[in-house]
C-alpha cells in the first residue's frame, strides 16, 4: 500500500485554500475584547480578540488603517470586519481586519477613557485635593438605592461595629436615565445636612448598569462637596470615575462601611490598654518623684542652715578649747617663768641677805648708805638687820685703805 506524504508547505497552501473557498470567512464580522494590542513601527496593529470562550489573534495592515477611526486599547469591546485566513509560515490561522468600529460597550469604554484623562488633566484626581476621612464620624451619609445588597451590607455592618453612629440614607436612583441627577442631589442633600462623612455607592454590574457614577456631573460633585467623600461602587475589579475622584475609594459597599464606622469594641479595648498603661506610667514617675524628693530632702537636710550652725558652733567649741588650751599653757609657762625670776629675785633679796648675817643702814631721810662719804659725824642712821632696827649714831668714820 502506497502512502502519500506531503510536506508541510503542501499542507499549509491546502488549508489556507480551505479558508480561502469559504464565502463566510472571507467577509466576517467578529465582536470581542481588544487584548495585547500593539502598533507596530511598520504602521500595522496587532491584536486579539477574546471573549469568555476563547481568543483569535488579529492583524491590521497599515494600507487598511482607513477602516479604524479611534486608538485602540486594551478592553475595548469592538467589531472587526475581515476575512480569516491562515499564515502559511506559522501555520496558524488569524484575522485580517479592514474595519474596525467600537461596540455599545466598547464605546461606553471609550467615553470614560476620555472623561478620566479630562478629569485628571484638570487635577481632578490629585491627592493634593483629598479630604481625610473622619476617624470617629457620628453621622454618616449614605447615596444608594433603598433596596439591595449594598445598602443592607452597610446597616449590618454599621450595627456591628457601632450601633451608636447614625446612618442617613438618600434613596437615590443609581441605573437608568436619571441616575446621575439623583446621586449629585442626594450629595448635596446629606452636605446641607452636616453629616461627617458620605458613601455613594452601589453593588456591581456591567459597565452600562454603572454608568451613572462614570458620568462628569457626579464627579463635580463629589469633587465641590466640603463633606469627605467614600466611592463604594461595584466589586472589588469594578472601577468608574467616582472612585477617582472620591477622597477614598473602598472596593465593595461593605469596605466602605469597614473604613466609615469606627469599631466602637476595638476603641473601648483600646481606651481600657491605654488606661492601664497610663496608670502604670503614673504609678512610676510618681515613684520616680517620691525618690528624687527623698534625695532633695535629704540633700537639703545636709544643706540646711541649722546644720551649718551647728558646725559652725563645733567647730567654735573646737577653737574655745584650743584657746583655752594655749592659755593655760601659756599661764603655764608664764607661771613657770615667775618662779624662776622670782627664785632669782629671792637670791638677791636683801632680806634674804640679811638672814644669812647681812643688814644694811639707811639715813634717816631713807637713802641707803653704799659709801663713808654719804655719812658725817653726828648723823643719826638705821641698821636693818633680819629680825629689827637699830637706830644709830655716827660717832667715828674710818676710812680702810685697799692696796
Amino acid at each position: 500500500m502506497t502512502q502519500n506524504v506531503y510536506t508541510v508547505k503542501q499542507v499549509n497552501a491546502y488549508i489556507k485554500n480551505m479558508f480561502t473557498q469559504d464565502y463566510m470567512l472571507t467577509r466576517i464580522y467578529v465582536k470581542g475584547e481588544v487584548s495585547n494590542c500593539k502598533y507596530h513601527t511598520s504602521g500595522h496593529i496587532y491584536f486579539s480578540l477574546k471573549d469568555e470562550s476563547g481568543t483569535i489573534a488579529c492583524v491590521m495592515f497599515a494600507g487598511q488603517r482607513g477602516g479604524l477611526s479611534f486608538r485602540m486599547r486594551e478592553g475595548q469591546q469592538v467589531i472587526v470586519f475581515g476575512s480569516v485566513n491562515v499564515y502559511e509560515r506559522s501555520g496558524s490561522y488569524q484575522l485580517y481586519a479592514r474595519e474596525i468600529r467600537l461596540d455599545g460597550a466598547g464605546a461606553l469604554y471609550e467615553r470614560f477613557q476620555m472623561l478620566k484623562q479630562e478629569l485628571e488633566e484638570m487635577g481632578m484626581f490629585a491627592p493634593e485635593y483629598k479630604k481625610p476621612i473622619p476617624a470617629y464620624a457620628k453621622t454618616i451619609g449614605v447615596v444608594t438605592a433603598p433596596t439591595g445588597a449594598a445598602v443592607r451590607d452597610i446597616m449590618n455592618i454599621s450595627a456591628r461595629r457601632n450601633p451608636y453612629v447614625q446612618l442617613i440614607l438618600y434613596p437615590a436612583q443609581v441605573q437608568g436615565e436619571g441616575a446621575a441627577g439623583s446621586i449629585v442631589r442626594g450629595i448635596r442633600m446629606l452636605e446641607n445636612r452636616k453629616v461627617d462623612v458620605i458613601i455613594v455607592g452601589r453593588g456591581g454590574g456591567s459597565i452600562e448598569d454603572l454608568w451613572a457614577f462614570n458620568e462628569e456631573i457626579v464627579a463635580r460633585a463629589i469633587f465641590d462637596c466640603s463633606v469627605p467623600v467614600i466611592s463604594a461602587v461595584g466589586h472589588e475589579t469594578d472601577t468608574t470615575i467616582a472612585d477617582y475622584v472620591a477622597d477614598l475609594r473602598a472596593p465593595t459597599p461593605s469596605a466602605a462601611a469597614e473604613l466609615a464606622v469606627w469599631d466602637y469594641a476595638r476603641v473601648r479595648v483600646h481606651i481600657e490598654e491605654s488606661s492601664l498603661r497610663l496608670n502604670r506610667l503614673m504609678s512610676g514617675s510618681i515613684q520616680i518623684s517620691r525618690m528624687h524628693l527623698k534625695e532633695y530632702q535629704t540633700r537639703l537636710t545636709y544643706l540646711h542652715p541649722r546644720n551649718k550652725l551647728q558646725e559652725q558652733q563645733q567647730r567654735l567649741a573646737e577653737a574655745e578649747d584650743r584657746l583655752r588650751n594655749l592659755m593655760e599653757q601659756r599661764l603655764k609657762e608664764a607661771r613657770h617663768r615667775l618662779a624662776l625670776d622670782m627664785e632669782k629675785m629671792n637670791g638677791l633679796s636683801p632680806i634674804r641677805k640679811l638672814n644669812q648675817g647681812y643688814s644694811y643702814v639707811e639715813k634717816y631721810d631713807g637713802n641707803v648708805i653704799k659709801d663713808i662719804s654719804q655719812v658725817k659725824i653726828g648723823d643719826r642712821m638705821s641698821i636693818y638687820l633680819k629680825n629689827g632696827i637699830i637706830g644709830a649714831e655716827v660717832r667715828e668714820i674710818k676710812e680702810e685703805q685697799h692696796g
